[in-house]
């Protein structure tokens, strides 16, 4: 196939999606609703929320010109399509789909391993879109044994897999990614909308994603009060079993340790110089001024995702209620996909 003819299928794919009544989405969304039987994370809320919006931001044509007009024809037509392993996360719905399209999209061919808590999710995205170009079939293999006989390698885990991923694909060209978390910064001015997309950027997905943010950057004495109320819409997810739980436990341990901390019966807030904050728990930091608060995010560039902020001139800054509607261009770990596999 050639890059146009890639282009409108996954854009006919986008339209399929969004249209949701069409008879060939039938599949799709039905491995949506069943996905929380073998991954209870994956609610029909989330699983919904994740490839409305894939198809919405990254599934039309005109986005999906803009972003191969970055790059020189070239890159999409190698003159032997190699063989791309990708080891895919699974801590949110969908979250490899970027890998895939950044391989089909370049011409090579996909070797995806999906995570065992993949839901099937993955297989079914897959499905559809060959059901829409055929040929593109002989160009994805999807396995959950390990991956054997490629020509590259991207792999996504936490830092301890991403030494395993080092040892063993090491010799590949690669890209391994580890963890990352993302932050959000605030002055007490902002509006109450600002507060409404924050939380979004909370607790979408339960927390789960390397885009959530996972820690408060506040000034002292920041009152709290009205970023609770702004959580108010996700109240219900005490009601799933497991982030009730983790929720339970943490407020457990905090309680009986005497451990300063903030709960509005769903979320807790605790003070922790940590980035990473457990499911159902949001860290908070304060800081002294602005420079500070730059120069915390400075340091710890190179394990942040996004930083939610209205400072202009911040590092992987991020608008409020976007991190989780990331565009075509928004690379994992700052690592050009493209740009990597146009090496190969």
């Amino acid at each position: 196939m050639v890059l146009d003819e890639r282009l409108n299928a996954l854009s006919k794919l986008g339209s399929i999606i969004l249209e949701n009544n069409n008879k060939k989405s039938l599949k799709l969304w039905d491995a949506i609703n069943e996905a929380h039987i073998y991954n209870p994370w994956f609610t029909p809320e989330f699983c919904k929320q994740s490839i409305i919006a894939i198809a919405k931001e990254w599934l039309n044509i005109q986005t999906l010109n803009s972003w191969v007009t970055n790059y020189p024809d070239y890159f999409f037509k190698p003159a032997e399509p190699k063989l791309i392993g990708v080891v895919m996360a699974g801590n949110i719905p969908f979250v490899g789909l970027h890998d895939l399209l950044s391989v089909l999209i370049t011409g090579h061919k996909f070797y995806g391993k999906v995570s065992s808590k993949d839901a099937r999710l993955t297989q079914a995205f897959v499905d559809l879109l060959i059901d829409i170009e055929p040929r593109f079939g002989k160009n994805i293999l999807i396995t959950e044994n390990k991956l054997e006989k490629f020509d590259a390698i991207i792999a996504t885990g936490s830092d301890n897999t991403a030494r395993y991923f080092e040892y063993y694909f090491g010799k590949y060209p690669n890209i391994i990614r580890k963890n990352r978390h993302s932050v959000a910064i605030l002055k007490g001015d902002e509006t109450s909308d600002e507060l409404n997309r924050l939380a979004s950027d909370i607790l979408s997905y339960f927390g789960l994603g390397c885009r959530n943010v996972s820690k408060l950057l506040v000034p002292k004495n920041y009152n709290f009060e009205a970023l609770m109320q702004a959580m108010e819409p996700y109240k219900h997810l005490i009601n799933h079993n497991k982030y009730a739980n983790n929720h339970e436990y943490h407020r457990a341990i905090y309680l009986i340790n005497q451990v300063e901390h903030l709960d509005n019966g769903f979320v807790l807030l605790k003070p922790d110089e940590s980035l990473g904050s457990p499911v159902g728990v949001v860290y908070y930091q304060h800081y002294k001024d602005i420079p500070s608060a730059i120069s915390y995010i400075n340091n710890n560039n190179d394990t942040l995702q996004c930083v939610v902020t209205n400072i202009p001139k911040v590092k992987n800054k991020v608008s409020f209620g976007e991190t989780q509607q990331p565009k075509l261009n928004d690379y994992a770990d700052g690592i050009d996909t493209i740009d990597f596999l146009s090496t190969l």
